[in-house]
């Protein structure tokens, strides 16, 4: 059975982002549901208000990573990897608003193609996001594992040849968010419009789901995790005197995408076989929890070190010395590895 045999179901109006309002399930299949609440509850205060601080605070700090990465030191390979994770960050924070207004309001303001990019949005945030977290951890790898083809071929130009294919499958993975994304206006006391999924099939929902899990988490994940295997295990039979700030702050960098995306896909897998209030409640906060890795990043460059309260009063020279380090540390890695390549060789 298609969308246009059952008309408008509340069964398929999936409370997936950016669906903040509930609907009354018990209106007839024709009739769209109207949503049930307003802000004026706590919990829909309480998430309004952390994703306007979010907003606020992944505007300004990845516009100050893009503006230091992209003009302000020499670029690296590594400040191509950052720059990248800012403003698939910064985007998504830009868009926000809309959401935000949504929330509060109830009602969907912004047209079918506002509805549209905004789900797409914040799902190329996810895609690229992790891809990008996976090219760092795969880059590491090799510069630790092979530092002579590291030293020759790790190139500035090969950089951005990747960033640019993960942008790419990124955006072809967020292109059923689009697709599938509908507006529809209900009357009842008086109009209102609502951004809703608006699947054909049950099927379709499941497999987008599922699409998001594999690929969007558990497949990188996996990747993440042999690169760290494959680091750990070549970093303790080649101790030396060098910062070990870089690796700290790629594992912050991993740590808090996949703690903030988690119960995201928990909900998100949940709600394929049971759809109930307490699971759409998860399923925001989750949104919310995910939403927040995207101001996160440039806190963790200037934070990850031992001098916390100095860090929090110089944060734009922090940054600024964290790509700097990157820069030294894969550089001077390469280079005692090669010493040591050359020793044995002799």
């Amino acid at each position: 059975m298609n969308s246009s045999e059952k008309g408008y179901n509340s069964e398929h109006n999936y409370p997936d982002y950016p669906d903040y309002p509930d609907y009354d399930s018990s209106m007839t299949p024709s009739v769209p549901a109207a949503p049930t609440h307003t802000c004026t509850d706590a919990m829909c205060v309480f998430l309004a208000t952390v994703n306007v601080i979010m907003m606020l605070l992944g505007i300004t700090g990845n516009g100050l990573v893009i503006w230091i990465a992209g003009f302000k030191i020499k670029k690296t390979v590594n400040t191509v990897w950052y720059l990248s994770l800012a403003v698939s960050d910064f985007l998504f924070c830009v868009f926000l608003p809309f959401n935000i207004t949504y929330m509060v309001k109830s009602e969907w303001s912004f047209g079918l193609f506002m509805c549209k990019l905004t789900s797409f949005i914040l799902f190329l945030n996810m895609f690229s996001s992790i891809f990008l977290l996976v090219i760092i951890s795969l880059d590491r790898c090799v510069a630790v594992m092979f530092p002579v083809w590291a030293q020759n071929k790790r190139t500035i130009r090969l950089a951005w040849v990747m960033v640019l294919a993960a942008w790419i499958v990124s955006a072809m993975l967020s292109s059923p968010a689009a697709h599938f994304r509908d507006v529809h206006t209900t009357y009842h006391r008086h109009s209102e419009t609502i951004c809703y999924y608006n699947y054909a099939y049950d099927e379709q929902h499941i497999a987008i789901v599922l699409c998001r899990f594999i690929f969007g988490f558990a497949i990188p994940l996996l990747v993440i995790i042999i690169c760290y295997a494959f680091i750990i295990q070549k970093l303790k039979y080649n101790q030396t005197g060098r910062s070990n700030k870089p690796f700290k702050v790629m594992t912050a960098l991993i740590a808090a995408f996949f703690i903030c995306w988690l119960p995201y896909h928990i909900f998100n897998l949940l709600e394929i076989n049971v759809k109930n209030s307490i699971i759409q409640i998860g399923q925001q906060f989750g949104t919310t929890l995910a939403s927040a890795n995207s101001f996160m990043n440039p806190f963790l460059y200037a934070f990850m070190g031992k001098d916390f309260k100095r860090k929090f009063y110089a944060l734009w020279s922090k940054i600024e010395s964290t790509f700097e380090e990157e820069a030294r540390s894969t550089l001077r890695a390469t280079s005692i590895t090669n010493s040591g390549v050359h020793s044995s060789a002799v």
